[in-house]
């Protein structure tokens, strides 16, 4: 019996192909959360990756924030608790969570929209293929107000979850992490 694929399937399918398409050669932080960006139609800025370093997360895009510290594993950012806990975690009313705001005061890009702050917040982690944490992937939407951004659903988490797991493989790469054979 033929097996349909629902338009929504195919979206998501061509989707995840545009991160797959990222070949080794252009897999650095800025390209992945260029792509990233597109496939939730968010801007680039938008889009933070972290790398887990010791009992830290560094970032490694955007690049104006590689300079603005580091978050230690133990703090109460969203982040850490990502890394922490290995949960993604989808906030639609992000600017009631306690988080670290001193990163959204970095200006990102060329925007000048310095009104604009993180309103909904996905946080996925990062896992090699052996299930260590090897960083954090966040996607944001930022906006003046709360309802100017737009909510995320549980399917963007699930997708934004999918996503990790490749990048997770093109760090793990980059890294030299060896990976735990399945078998």
């Amino acid at each position: 019996m033929p097996v349909s694929l629902s338009s929504g399937m195919i979206g998501k399918m061509w989707e995840i192909e545009q991160l797959v398409g990222l070949d080794s050669l252009d897999s650095t932080p800025e390209s992945i959360c260029a792509c990233v960006a597109k496939i939730f139609h968010v801007k680039k800025t938008e889009v933070a990756l972290l790398e887990l370093g010791g009992r830290l997360l560094n970032f490694l895009y955007p690049a104006e924030l590689k300079t603005a510290g580091a978050i230690p594993l133990s703090s109460s950012a969203v982040a850490a608790r990502t890394a922490r806990t290995k949960q993604a975690e989808l906030f639609n009313g992000f600017t009631q969570v306690k988080h670290f705001s001193i990163f959204e005061l970095v200006k990102l890009g060329d925007s000048g929209l310095d009104e604009q702050v993180i309103q909904k917040l996905m946080s996925v982690p990062v896992l090699a293929r052996n299930g260590e944490v090897i960083g954090v992937i966040q996607v944001s939407r930022k906006a003046p107000r709360p309802a100017a951004a737009g909510d995320f659903t549980p399917d963007d988490l699930r997708k934004l979850e999918s996503v990790a797991c490749f990048v997770g493989r093109l760090m793990a790469k980059g890294r030299g992490i060896a990976q735990a054979s399945s078998g």
